[in-house]
């Protein structure tokens, strides 16, 4: 539920910053973009009720772009959409003191800063879509104007290397966009930033949704398996 909650806040804030439509329902949250940012759903509840599931499917049969349904509570089925489906452990990590990283790992401030980590995020997770890069299209300008809302950026010899969102609301953080640029992989990037992102707020909760190759660091941060959580797609999301 932490999870469904801080993600929905997420993706609110990054859809209205687009200019994207935003659809709230009980059961799920839409942010409904073009056709390189696609659609994105939050399921917020287990378990939709008969009309949410039927224009949960009537979005995703017409979205102009790529579809993406994080469910964290695993219990709605949308085999009947044709897409495909994995899992990914939530992960949560209790309130706690965390260690320095290594690195620079700085808030974002400036707009050139932003288009750095808009840049990392897009190699590092191979999001085609956004190519050719258009700046701010990924992460707009106002993004790190919105309450609870912050970009942070690693450096590696005054270089930035990896970049994370951070999102607070209702007491407790996440993490999103956890990437490195590869050519700075395995060289402590990754870490670097996550702790940059935790340490002025080590007395709170954090939750976030883990793959299979982030799934290592996480836990030697303190972050341990609570629930699977389900994703859809209609293309190959890394």
């Amino acid at each position: 539920m932490r999870q469904a909650r801080n993600s929905a806040a997420f993706w609110i804030a990054t859809g209205r910053c687009r200019g994207h439509e935003v659809v709230r329902r009980r059961g799920f949250v839409a942010v409904d973009g073009d056709e390189r940012a696609g659609l994105r759903v939050l399921i917020q509840e287990c378990g939709l009720e008969p009309g949410e599931l039927a224009e949960l499917s009537e979005l995703v049969l017409h979205a102009p772009g790529p579809v993406v349904v994080e469910d964290p509570f695993s219990s709605t089925d949308l085999g009947h959409l044709g897409m495909r489906d994995w899992q990914m452990p939530v992960m949560l990590r209790p309130p706690g003191p965390v260690g320095g990283p290594a690195l620079d790992a700085v808030r974002v401030r400036r707009p050139e800063d932003l288009q750095a980590a808009e840049r990392i995020v897009i190699e590092g997770f191979e999001l085609d879509g956004f190519e050719p890069y258009r700046p701010g299209e990924l992460f707009p300008a106002a993004l790190i104007e919105q309450p609870g809302v912050e970009v942070f950026v690693a450096l590696r010899d005054g270089v930035p290397a990896g970049a994370c969102v951070r999102v607070v609301d209702d007491g407790v953080g996440s993490h999103y966009w956890v990437g490195t640029s590869p050519a700075f992989r395995s060289r402590g990037v990754g870490r670097a930033v996550m702790l940059g992102a935790l340490a002025d707020l080590a007395d709170l909760p954090f939750t976030l949704t883990a793959s299979k190759l982030g799934r290592p660091l996480y836990e030697s941060l303190g972050y341990v398996a609570a629930a699977p959580s389900t994703w859809w797609a209609s293309v190959p999301v890394r």
